[in-house]
């Protein structure tokens, strides 16, 4: 079993990296053993600190981290990643990101404020919010975060009002369904036929649009969608031009990336739609607002078994966390549950299971609400009191969305920081 001490330089370095979040340098629990992956880690977790783990926690991978960043700067070396925070505003996770030369996209007051606190210079922050509070602008001015999204005329009057020295991005409407479970374009972006309008009022205010942004949407989207956009975006330019405005220089093409295959089907669109609609733009900038991509493969959660319930075949068993808490994306049916089991005896070593067969299961979550269903008819190994159940995937729209309901509080769950092999 691979041990919680690192080697002294490496732990100099991560304490190095977090000193600015405000993490404090004995939060940090670090494997960097070589042959350490991330269930050593967690069970390495459980064993040394057995009176502190009452709980259910995450563990934070650094190596996945960096991984996905050097993958990102492969795929698509000419786009700056600004990291939406809104996916998981976890402060070592945004440590991590911005030593690794992320920027970031913003959408709150707070968020700007996350991002600050860590030392980030605020030319490294677009406010991506196209609808804003007046107030929250006003900050955005005060800090010199200058750069952000619009869509409507009332947006114009307010940025007029409190920011007259802000960039300004038109988000735009995609034309295309890419098919995404989340379509963010029922909510923002504007239409090719109000673009004009739009530019004129910003240009009538005083206002500089500086580029177009747009996104496709979230999880499930055709990858070739962003080829599509790519070509509507370029129509907005060539719009701008025709207006007699200034040239745009930013191409913003917002979020919606997964890792894995899914990514590089998105690298080659992209790639693909700039070379072709942008070749002859030497000055442009093309930034991305990647979210799930940096953080949802980079948590595992850990949680407790602290029920149990036996019906003939079917076992019912109640765990420490559940969708009100850091599972609650397990409610869309097309959520992918990657769940392991660990078991430790009254010394807490690991146990065996006698019994290797699986049961039908259903996993509950801890509060009195009986829709706190996790898991159903899930194949489990016959569980007992204080085993583990383990949850990979568990970064993305997990921990930002929880809730303290019934008094089961996610922000007081510790999140360990390691990297595995």
């Amino acid at each position: 079993m691979p041990t919680l001490v690192a080697e002294e330089s490496q732990i100099t370095n991560l304490k190095l990296m977090f000193g600015a979040s405000g993490v404090k340098a004995n939060e940090l629990v670090t494997t960097l053993s070589s042959e350490a992956t991330i269930f050593d880690i967690i069970q390495a977790i459980i064993k040394t600190k057995p009176t502190e783990i009452d709980s259910p926690f995450s563990v934070l991978d650094l190596r996945v981290v960096i991984d996905l960043m050097n993958k990102w700067t492969t795929n698509l070396p000419t786009v700056k990643p600004f990291y939406a925070v809104k996916c998981n505003p976890n402060i070592s996770l945004l440590s991590t990101l911005a030593s690794l030369g992320s920027n970031f996209d913003c959408a709150s007051k707070v968020e700007i404020e996350s991002i600050l606190s860590l030392g980030v210079s605020p030319e490294r922050i677009i406010y991506a919010n196209p609808c804003k509070p007046e107030s929250h602008i006003k900050y955005a001015a005060s800090v010199g975060v200058n750069v952000t999204t619009f869509d409507s005329i009332g947006e114009v009057e307010k940025i007029k009002k409190w920011h007259p020295n802000c960039e300004l991005i038109l988000r735009i409407k995609p034309e295309e369904e890419s098919g995404a479970r989340f379509c963010l374009g029922l909510k923002y972006g504007a239409l090719l036929n109000e673009v004009p309008k739009l530019l004129k009022a910003a240009n009538m205010a005083g206002l500089k649009v500086t580029g177009v942004a747009f996104h496709i949407g979230s999880m499930g989207a055709d990858a070739q969608a962003y080829r599509g956009a790519i070509l509507l975006a370029k129509a907005v330019f060539e719009t701008a031009s025709q207006l007699g405005m200034p040239k745009m220089k930013i191409l913003d093409i917002g979020g919606g990336f997964s890792s894995g295959s899914k990514f590089d089907e998105a690298s080659l669109s992209i790639r693909d739609g700039i070379k072709s609609y942008f070749e002859n733009e030497g000055d442009l900038d093309v930034i991305a607002e990647p979210g799930t991509y940096f953080a949802e493969t980079a948590f595992t959660l850990a949680t407790k078994v602290i029920g149990k319930r036996v019906r003939g075949e079917l076992k019912e068993y109640w765990i420490d966390d559940g969708i009100y808490g850091t599972l609650c994306m397990s409610v869309y049916d097309y959520f992918i549950i990657t769940c392991s089991t660990l078991r430790f005896d009254s010394k807490h070593e690991n146990a065996t299971y006698k019994d290797t067969k699986t049961y039908p299961s259903t996993v509950f979550g801890p509060t009195c609400d009986s829709t706190d269903t996790v898991l159903k008819k899930y194949p489990l190994p016959e569980l007992e009191m204080n085993d583990w159940l383990v949850f990979s995937n568990m970064g993305a729209y997990t921990t930002s969305c929880a809730t303290n309901f019934n008094g089961f509080s996610s922000s007081a769950k510790n999140t360990y920081i390691a990297y595995s092999s």
